[in-house]
């Protein structure tokens, strides 16, 4: 059993390390990359306050599919190129967006997102996937956020690899 919880009141930069901790542990000689994904987004979810979705988007053949997730029922597939997460993919670049109805081409799964993030998952210059986290709130992510975002998917990338 496996019990990780957030330094109480920490900053930014000490709540991403700690997740960074929490999740290189939880992986840590675990080769499903499925389970790993599932633990990685629970591990999000608990972690990271104001979410309403968090979770992995798969990349296969030359779209997006849905991974391990926590939140509501969410979009199945997503072509490279559309939407936030497809946006991520397909240019390699985390994506911040304060407000999600203002973003071209948004695919809204849940009415009740406000803000969202996506960083890519990359293994060396193989993208993985995305890591896709919802906020109900406005402008709910930040460069700390996006930074610390970054260091999770470096530090477990490896073990996302099928």
């Amino acid at each position: 059993m496996y019990d990780f919880a957030p330094t109480a009141s920490a900053d930014k930069p000490a709540l991403y390390a700690d997740l960074v901790l929490a999740a290189r542990a939880i992986v840590d000689g675990e080769p499903d990359p499925i389970a790993n994904m599932a633990n990685v987004a629970a591990l999000v979810w608990q972690f990271l306050p104001d979410l309403n979705w968090a979770g992995f988007y798969r990349l296969i053949g030359d779209e997006l599919l849905l991974g391990p997730f926590q939140g509501k029922a969410a979009c199945i597939r997503i072509p490279l190129g559309k939407g936030v997460c497809g946006t991520a993919a397909a240019t390699r670049r985390t994506q911040r967006v304060e407000d999600v109805h203002a973003f071209p081409g948004h695919i809204a799964c849940d009415a009740a997102s406000a803000s969202e993030i996506v960083v890519p998952v990359l293994h060396g210059e193989r993208l993985i996937g995305v890591l896709d986290l919802d906020s109900p709130l406005p402008a709910r992510f930040d460069q700390a956020d996006a930074e610390g975002l970054e260091a999770l998917c470096a530090a477990i990338s490896s073990a996302l690899v099928g």
